[in-house]
């Protein structure tokens, strides 16, 4: 009860600070004047300042007599922030989501958007990450995957030809144990403080096992958490820990960015990073040199399978159901997704965004792989889940790699969760 307090206290002073509720969103239709208040988590990073900034050029374009401010807030406290705002029932008049679970659980708070942002439909891609009940409620700004890349230097130090990463676990796992034997790397950085690490676990290998009937399957809701296929890919993230496999501590190294840094110091072999804008093709390029960031598929673990680059709508803008006018909301949010700044953040953040028509041919070969596997990948099977039960599943993946659950038992609570 005293932090739900503390929370509260922090939210109200929040919403005071930034003007939220009542004086937000007052302005009328034509933009002849108002005030409308964004909450996000990128706002604040130096490589989203032009994009920020080209994003409101655009739109005061438009409605020139409209302020807008922009207010970051911390990411490890944005959903609790944002949810007692939402409790509140005032708060920011446009926010920035997660696309998935984070979105869809709370789509009662927002305004379905698809009229205002029809004309950005064929433009733009990753909206299923977006939408709920055949409506969507966010307009995405970024794609978010979930790619293994590889240390090329580490490969030619074992004798390995980095041009042609091994295709099956078999030989995935012969090849992490030449580069230790040959370099003393761990096979894979890992970093599950936050309990993030089994999100990628998930979505990058499970392509590798489940067969293509079951993946789709389960991203569309069908989920049997009972299969042999889905125990393998939990039983699979504790066998790679048990073998030595990770990078030393998993469960006390954070993702964000810890984890990183070990792969960027040539501590580990492999690891399961992003697509945009942490942990991702820009920042290791950065450290280890273009020419050196190698980026696979899964391998195939069950004979059969079909792997995939795991992505989706990364994040996205979509408007409060409190905002006093939702079409001027909207327009910003078709701002904040349109060409021009979505250019700047690939080429400050490095971020693959959702706009098509954005170049990424001078980022390098990584890059280049990656964009030529949206064209086959599947949505990430995380984001299929609801943010409970991603919650759970950290929780849980945390205890799978001490040892003190099972992994039966694991998948039984992961069930019972997912179906309620």
């Amino acid at each position: 009860m005293k932090q739900r307090a503390l929370w509260s206290v922090a939210v109200a002073a929040t919403l005071a600070l930034t003007g939220c509720g009542s004086a937000t969103g007052t302005s009328s239709s034509d933009g002849t004047s108002g005030r409308l208040v964004v909450w996000d988590w990128k706002s604040g990073d130096k490589t989203a300042t032009a994009y920020v900034e080209k994003a409101k050029a655009d739109f005061a374009k438009k409605h020139p007599g409209v302020t807008v401010e922009f207010v970051a807030q911390p990411f490890d406290q944005y959903y609790t922030l944002l949810g007692a705002a939402i409790q509140a029932g005032k708060g920011p008049d446009v926010m920035m989501f997660n696309g998935g679970g984070q979105i869809r659980d709370r789509v009662d708070a927002l305004v379905p958007i698809d009229g205002f942002v029809a004309p950005d439909k064929q433009r733009l891609t990753g909206w299923d990450a977006f939408t709920k009940g055949g409506k969507v409620y966010g307009a995405p700004v970024t794609l978010q995957g979930y790619p293994i890349y590889f240390n090329k230097t580490l490969y030619r130090k074992a004798g390995l030809d980095p041009q042609r990463p091994a295709a099956t676990w078999a030989g995935f796992a012969a090849d992490c144990a030449a580069i230790t034997k040959a370099t003393g790397a761990s096979c894979f950085a890992l970093g599950n403080k936050e309990g993030v690490g089994i999100q990628f676990f998930l979505s990058a290998f499970g392509s590798g096992i489940l067969t293509p009937q079951e993946y789709d399957s389960w991203v569309a809701g069908q989920r049997d958490w009972t299969s042999p296929h889905v125990k393998q890919v939990f039983q699979l993230w504790k066998d790679v820990s048990d073998r030595g496999l990770n990078s030393k501590g998993a469960n006390s190294t954070t993702m964000f960015t810890d984890a990183f840094g070990i792969f960027q110091s040539g501590k580990a072999t492999n690891i399961i990073g992003l697509m945009s804008d942490i942990g991702h093709w820009k920042d290791f390029n950065e450290f280890l040199g273009p020419d050196n960031v190698g980026v696979m598929k899964s391998p195939v673990i069950t004979e059969g399978t079909t792997p995939s680059l795991p992505f989706d709508g990364g994040v996205g803008y979509a408007v409060a159901k409190w905002t006093k006018d939702p079409a001027l909301a909207a327009d910003l949010v078709r701002s904040l997704t349109s060409t021009e700044p979505l250019t700047s953040f690939y080429a400050d953040a490095g971020a693959v965004v959702s706009d098509t028509t954005v170049q990424t041919s001078d980022g390098g070969a990584a890059i280049s792989a990656i964009v030529a596997d949206l064209k086959t990948g599947k949505p990430a099977l995380h984001v299929a889940l609801s943010s409970k039960t991603i919650e759970l599943m950290g929780r849980l993946s945390q205890q799978i790699l001490e040892g003190t659950v099972s992994v039966d038992d694991a998948l039984k609570q992961l069930g019972e969760s997912d179906r309620s």
